[in-house]
């Protein structure tokens, strides 16, 4: 653990185990989406350090010992012990976002002693300095990391008196609104670099479909599969194993797709199971599609320069000669491909679609050249907007930073 630092005069260590007067997981009753009962909280429900009101459910319950013990009160704080490694310890302070909202499992619930004021804990546990303290306790196991309540009990406070507390709180809260208020402007310019390219897309392809019609991507692929066309799942499961240390192949997902990272948090295999799986070798400039959850969301596969392979619940696309992927991927990014996929999928809660729901999408055919013209204007416009993203982003997260500096001197006593 990482060594305890000098504070003011005034100030000292304590252990969580100190202030805490309760630290509890929650129900595990069955849960509705009906609205049926009181709301609960969720893993899900943690959202950006505050409480998000669309990431709830309900449960019935009628006994009032039970709604009593797991209602939360004000100045709770939600803590996020079973996660993803990066997400273990995400926090929230409860100030009744959503009235009577009771304490679902996999999230802890703390109070703390009348001297401590829970706002100052709150910002305590998003800062940098506590995640050193606790982060060697996370441990790791098979698509989800935790940390015990005697080791978040052990985590190392530095306390001043309460009305210090309540100073630094207020300094804090006034600086972090203005800091907020510029991200969220940083974040609209986004959003409307968004919605602008969206506009471009759907006015081309809106022209393109009444001067050439449509036609279905089925008469213009070559390939459309996935990871289960290599083999019945008992095959699947003696060749192929997802590793977490790097070896031959990387095995593709869509979180990767989504976060454009493939390096950390990655998986892979072996070079006999990428060998195995021949038919959704991936080697760069595919269309990829979910085929569950997050229908809608489409992908155009990068160059790695290193052997790839396409994990579950996704199919990859290549198409014939006629047809430039990219121009096919254009299209299912704008809004009319993105309402024509959505319009295949079956599934009211979880949308799932098939290989002959992907063939059956209708798009504009145009002939070859008038594709290769679409597609430089499109990535002309398109590499402008994301210039445009990426100083906007490059804002974000200095203003990210600051905040954690201002975090830093809170908690040594420098604010």
């Amino acid at each position: 653990m990482s060594e305890l630092y000098s504070l003011p005069d005034g100030w000292e260590w304590k252990t969580f185990d100190n202030v805490l007067i309760l630290i509890q997981n929650g129900i595990s009753d069955t849960q509705n989406d009906e609205g049926i009962g009181f709301p609960i909280s969720r893993i899900e429900t943690i959202q950006n350090e505050t409480l998000d009101s669309n990431r709830i459910k309900y449960v019935d319950i009628s006994d009032k010992s039970i709604i009593e013990k797991y209602r939360y009160d004000y100045g709770d704080i939600l803590f996020s012990h079973i996660n993803s490694f990066e997400k273990v310890g995400k926090v929230c302070l409860y100030t009744n976002q959503i009235e009577n909202l009771l304490h679902g499992v996999n999230l802890l619930r703390m109070k703390f002693i009348d001297d401590l004021d829970s706002r100052f804990v709150f910002y305590y546990l998003i800062s940098n300095m506590s995640r050193v303290f606790y982060e060697p306790y996370i441990k790791k196991a098979i698509n989800q990391a935790s940390i015990n309540q005697k080791n978040i009990k052990s985590i190392p406070i530095p306390l001043p008196p309460l009305s210090e507390q309540q100073r630094i709180v207020s300094k804090l809260d006034n600086l972090f609104e203005k800091i907020d208020k510029s991200i969220a402007l940083h974040q609209k310019n986004i959003d409307e670099a968004d919605i602008f390219m969206a506009s471009v897309l759907n006015d081309v392809f809106v022209e393109l479909e009444e001067k050439y019609g449509l036609d279905n991507i089925g008469n213009m692929i070559d390939i459309l599969t996935d990871y289960h066309s290599n083999g019945a799942y008992k095959d699947l499961k003696a060749n192929v194993e997802l590793l977490d240390e790097e070896d031959y192949a990387l095995m593709i997902r869509a979180t990767d797709l989504e976060n454009g990272d493939y390096t950390n948090n990655v998986k892979y295999i072996t070079e006999s199971a990428y060998n195995f799986m021949s038919k959704s070798k991936v080697f760069g400039g595919e269309i990829i599609l979910p085929k569950i959850g997050t229908i809608g969301n489409v992908y155009f596969m990068p160059y790695l320069e290193r052997p790839v392979s396409l994990a579950m619940n996704l199919f990859m696309l290549r198409c014939s000669d006629k047809v430039m992927n990219k121009y096919m991927f254009l299209f299912l990014k704008s809004p009319r491909g993105n309402e024509n996929i959505l319009n295949k999928a079956n599934g009211a809660v979880t949308k799932t679609i098939t290989k002959d729901a992907v063939r059956s999408i209708e798009l504009p055919f145009p002939p070859l050249k008038t594709q290769q013209k679409v597609v430089a204007y499109l990535d002309e416009i398109s590499q402008k907007m994301d210039k445009i993203k990426e100083i906007q982003k490059e804002k974000m997260q200095s203003l990210k930073e600051l905040k954690a500096s201002i975090l830093d001197k809170a908690f040594k006593g420098e604010l």
